[in-house]
């Protein structure tokens, strides 16, 4: 066990950069992946689908997702779950930051 591991507030691990979007993937395994990101006021991700569920976990900010064609306001401290193959957007009103869970088993 490595004698460096220690507890960590997660937003701590990735920055708001201007005009940016920041990711940081903490865990890539063939079972899924667990990634940060830090979205600047205005930035966002596109209408797409993935293949697998996921978990969005909002750290700091909120932001609008929008799933199967309907938005929520999602605020820090709240997570939603996004079932595969159905399109998802998001777009940060304000800067936010959060944690993305994608499960590729079944």
């Amino acid at each position: 066990m490595d004698s460096e591991i220690k507890a960590t507030r997660l937003a701590d691990l990735v920055n708001y950069q201007k005009e940016s979007v920041v990711s940081k993937t903490l865990i890539e395994k063939k079972a899924g992946t667990v990634t940060l990101f830090a979205f600047d006021e205005g930035e966002g991700l596109s209408e797409h689908t993935a293949p697998f569920d996921a978990v969005v976990y909002i750290l700091d900010g909120h932001a609008e997702i929008t799933i199967g064609g309907k938005a929520q306001t999602v605020m820090a401290g709240k997570m939603l779950i996004m079932q595969a193959n159905v399109p998802h957007s998001l777009h940060a009103t304000v800067q936010f930051k959060m944690l993305l869970i994608m499960i590729r088993g079944e």
